[in-house]
């Protein structure tokens, strides 16, 4: 199978080995590319088979390349000779990748992101203001280095069908060059020890490589007192500590990350520490197992302490009663992000990987963000 593609989207932009191609170019499993759309969007998280256009108002086709497994580096032209362009691009399970990328008349824009593909296809969707794609290259790179995230809701790729709602891994990748790839296996209602008993991590461990990174944020789900709870200084980081000797035994980093706060203020205007002893208790075990802790906590206390009671609404999924098609009766969740707001968490877990000094990890985040 091809290693590297080529794809023009519009007649201006066609040259010497380009595929020529256009939204009514219908998928062609002989062909192994074209572009489709999903008859419903889903809401199973564990099926993974959510396309990156149903997470845009409204929904638009999506655009299949059939690929290997692998991580691949993605090139897109931008521009139109006879107007501006604004784009947005999306890919994978909803996972936003360029945003708002512009140009004017007569300009060419060129970005690259990371796509890991993991199920046989590689999948984008382009929406915006005045969409301008022009080219589509595709390249694999096998020794790219991998983002692996373990973690609950506020960090999976909520599924289409709960659009808008979104886990910062689903945003984190827009912070990123080209470098590196993500690979989200966070789970909604999972805890440090669920994850494990379930076997999500002895998955992730079959593709965990020397060179890769493993993000580990629990909490949410061991405060619960169910099957899959733990307590903050005995099992919560006997737990934690799975994840740190497998990612080292594989050759792989692995990297704590303290829980985002929930949007709980008090009374004197601060955020209530609804957490414990869990942040204290990762906090200890990353100085004593010499891991890197992202102290999500303490950034997001005081981004939403910034904004306030009221603006935080907008971080969080609240929403009025028929904004949204998927929640017709509206929401009010103070635990879990719209898309803007999952974004706005992963800008601060990048804001942590970039001031911990984590190398070469901080070196793959995007300057201009």
């Amino acid at each position: 199978m091809n290693a590297e593609w080529k794809f023009s989207l519009i007649p201006e932009a066609e040259d010497r080995g380009a595929i020529p191609i256009d939204a009514d170019t219908a998928y062609d499993p002989a062909a192994g590319y074209g572009f489709a759309e999903t008859a419903a969007p889903s809401k199973n998280e564990d099926m993974r088979d959510f396309w990156p256009g149903d997470y845009f108002v409204p929904a638009v086709k999506t655009f299949l390349v059939d690929v290997p497994y692998g991580n691949y580096e993605v090139s897109v032209t931008f521009g139109r000779a006879d107007r501006p362009t604004r784009t947005t691009v999306k890919a994978g399970p909803g996972r936003l990748v360029l945003r708002d990328v512009r140009t004017e008349a007569g300009q060419i824009v060129r970005e690259a992101f990371a796509v890991h593909a993991d199920d046989g296809r590689l999948k984008l969707a382009f929406s915006g203001g005045l969409p301008g794609v022009r080219t589509v290259e595709l390249k694999r790179v096998p020794l790219m280095p991998t983002l692996f995230l373990a973690g609950d809701s506020t960090v999976t790729d909520q599924p289409s069908g709960q659009f808008p709602y979104a886990g910062w891994g689903q945003m984190i990748g827009v912070y990123f060059t080209s470098g590196i790839a993500v690979s989200n296996h966070a789970r909604s209602g999972r805890s440090s020890r669920s994850f494990i008993t379930e076997g999500r991590l002895n998955r992730l461990w079959k593709y965990l490589k020397p060179s890769d990174y493993l993000l580990v944020q629990f909490a949410h789900n061991d405060e619960k007192d169910n099957d899959g709870g733990t307590k903050p200084f005995t099992t919560y980081p006997q737990y934690l500590r799975e994840y740190i000797n497998g990612a080292r035994e594989r050759g792989a980093h692995p990297v704590l990350v303290a829980p985002m706060h929930r949007r709980f203020f008090g009374e004197d205007g601060n955020i209530r520490n609804t957490h414990g002893e869990y942040i204290e208790a990762m906090r200890q075990l990353a100085a004593r197992e010499d891991v890197p802790f992202l102290d999500l906590a303490a950034k997001s206390k005081q981004f939403f302490e910034e904004l306030g009671e009221e603006r935080t609404k907008e971080v969080f999924f609240w929403a009025e009663p028929g904004q949204y098609a998927n929640f017709p009766d509206g929401a009010r969740d103070n635990t879990h992000f719209t898309e803007m707001g999952g974004t706005a968490i992963a800008g601060l877990v990048a804001e942590c990987i970039r001031e911990a000094g984590i190398t070469p990890l901080a070196g793959f985040l995007r300057q201009d963000k």
